[in-house]
């Protein structure tokens, strides 16, 4: 063994043709008597270069950068745009289920609705006949099978919903009374209804029929005799008092004598 090769130390030669880092086919040298590096090739690795498997080969380490940061790149921008697809898929989802908690709340009205009319509609038709009991009642002709009949048929329509309104003495409403008669009367002090013609009727907050009423106003001319009067009194009260404060003068200041003496009678 020479002496310079003594002083390097062992020399390991990898002759396999396929490089198990890169994958590449090497470029042995084999082919000509020349082992140097092939003019215009890649440079040879120096002799104690030794490819490790699961190593970089030297020389590609910032390749191996760029291709990493571009991969990361990639990746960001794959995750960017999976949550813009996911913000927009939530909120299409929510915008339909707000569009159909809004329709159920519709249909539910409009069912609601239907059903208030309907029923309306029914009992609408059932008011003459209530008429004719109400009038029944008040002759006294209420009476036998008629009666149980005619109370049954009442406490259906009460529990329908149906409720009757309009009293004597009720202050008129025009959104709940229809006035049929008008008068004056110093009884009251304000338009009211004196007298019921006819009930009327309502389901909730539903008018079916207003009642037919008879309306008195405050009489105008009553009220202004009425204020004349209480005037004069309060005149008349107010002379009696002025009368009653006021004192005899002496005989002297009135040129009057005292009764029973005549003139000329001296001491």
């Amino acid at each position: 063994m020479r002496p310079e090769e003594e002083s390097q130390g062992p020399v390991v030669r990898d002759r396999r043709r396929i490089d198990p880092a890169t994958g590449q086919v090497r470029d042995t040298g084999e082919a000509g008597p020349h082992r140097g590096p092939v003019p215009g090739g890649p440079p040879r690795p120096g002799k104690h270069s030794v490819s490790r498997p699961g190593g970089a080969p030297a020389g590609g380490t910032g390749q191996d950068d760029d291709d990493a940061r571009s991969r990361a790149e990639a990746a960001a921008a794959a995750a960017a745009e999976a949550t813009a697809k996911l913000a927009e898929r939530t909120a299409d989802l929510q915008r339909l289920q707000a569009e159909y908690a809004n329709y159920r709340k519709r249909v539910e009205r409009d069912r609601m609705a239907v059903r208030e009319q309907a029923l309306a509609n029914v009992l609408n038709e059932l008011i003459p006949v209530l008429d004719d009991i109400g009038r029944a009642r008040e002759h006294g002709e209420l009476t036998g099978g008629f009666k149980s009949v005619a109370e049954s048929l009442e406490g259906i329509a009460a529990k329908l919903g149906l409720t009757s309104f309009g009293e004597a003495g009720d202050p008129f409403d025009p959104t709940l009374h229809e006035a049929l008669t008008h008068s004056y009367s110093a009884d009251v002090t304000e338009p009211t209804a004196v007298q019921i013609f006819q009930p009327g009727y309502r389901v909730g907050e539903r008018i079916i029929r207003p009642a037919r009423v008879g309306v008195a106003e405050p009489d105008s001319a009553a009220t202004a005799e009425d204020g004349e009067a209480t005037a004069d009194d309060s005149a008349r009260a107010v002379n009696a008092e002025t009368a009653e404060d006021v004192t005899p003068a002496d005989d002297e200041a009135t040129g009057q004598e005292e009764p029973g003496t005549t003139p000329g009678d001296t001491d």
